[in-house]
């Protein structure tokens, strides 16, 4: 009968290595559990010598992960001496994070517009710069009767389920090439109760949708270039979908295709905004001449982050 580690373990035949804990849990040992306190410092410790960045950060967000609590638990309980399942969850969510693979894979969760949403290494992690996307799309549909809404690459589905959750009355479709992370996008809406708001559908880009039908075309696609690999962090390169990443060799490739599409399925004086990467802003903007109005929405560091077009209301 074929046999497992685990039933070797489980038999008291051979001991648990903790090599983070720096410990073997040998048969007929018991070790004293580990405290709180004691955890976090050498996991805050392991995550250094990995040169992880924001080391106490990681190793706070992962405890509370494994404990299922807040921050000020882990303050107001130190002494609390974790459970040897604790410490065993603990110690392989820490060794994950040492080998360079997002918090947020590991955790499975990850906020974007105060929604909580699930992130799997098949979907781009949401970060904050997306939200500028959210922020001037909801400043231009102010105003406009039956809003309709196009976000493309829709990766975990957080902008079109942000504007959703902000626009009550808007039509929004949400597009991506990957089948993976259309089920993600689709999981994520049934949590937020907002299935009904957004209709998923598999494509390449804009490919298959008809002219002139939407108001907005919104998007964050792959805008890094293959020649720029090496420049982007390591965790990124690595562990983060490279679909959603790489925007072909020099990066603009999949964003001068969407351009194109974008005009073709805008209204007249419908808008797109579109994600870009540092730097590109004068490059991109080479490809929006279709588009009048262009300007640039800056993040909080004064860095030219989202693209703002508009169609031309004469018809051409």
């Amino acid at each position: 009968m074929k046999r497992h580690l685990g039933d070797d373990v489980v038999r008291g035949k051979i001991g648990v290595s903790r090599p983070w804990l720096g410990m073997t849990d040998l048969p007929g040992t018991r070790i004293k559990s580990m405290q709180l306190k004691e955890a976090l410092a050498k996991a805050v410790q392991q995550l250094e010598d990995a040169a992880v960045g924001s080391a106490r950060l990681n190793a706070e967000m992962l405890l509370m992960f494994v404990l299922g609590v807040g921050r000020a638990y882990l303050y107001g309980h130190p002494e609390r001496e974790l459970t040897r399942d604790e410490e065993d969850r603990y110690a392989e969510a820490i060794a994950e994070r040492a080998r360079g693979v997002p918090a947020q894979y590991i955790i499975g969760h990850q906020e974007f517009w105060g929604l909580d949403f699930v992130v799997t290494p098949a979907v781009l992690i949401p970060r904050p710069e997306t939200e500028h996307v959210v922020e001037a799309a909801l400043e231009l549909a102010q105003g406009i009767e039956r809003l309709r809404i196009v976000d493309v690459g829709t990766g975990s589905g957080c902008i079109a389920l942000a504007l959703a959750s902000e626009l009550k009355r808007a039509e929004i479709d949400a597009v991506d090439i990957s089948g993976d992370a259309l089920e993600i996008a689709k999981a994520n809406a049934a949590r937020l109760q907002l299935a009904d708001r957004v209709r998923f559908r598999s494509g390449d880009l804009l490919e298959g949708f008809g002219a002139e039908d939407f108001d907005l075309v919104v998007s964050n696609p792959p805008y890094v270039g293959e020649c720029e690999a090496d420049k982007i962090q390591a965790e990124v390169r690595k562990f983060e979908p490279h679909v959603a990443v790489f925007g072909g060799p020099q990066g603009t490739e999949i964003v001068t295709r969407l351009l194109e599409q974008a005009h073709r399925v805008l209204k007249p004086g419908g808008h797109v905004l579109v994600e870009i990467g540092f730097s590109q802003s004068e490059k991109v903007r080479q490809l929006a001449l279709d588009f009048e109005d262009v300007h640039f929405v800056e993040d909080l560091q004064g860095i030219a982050r989202v693209l703002v077009g508009r169609k031309s209301e004469v018809r051409s």
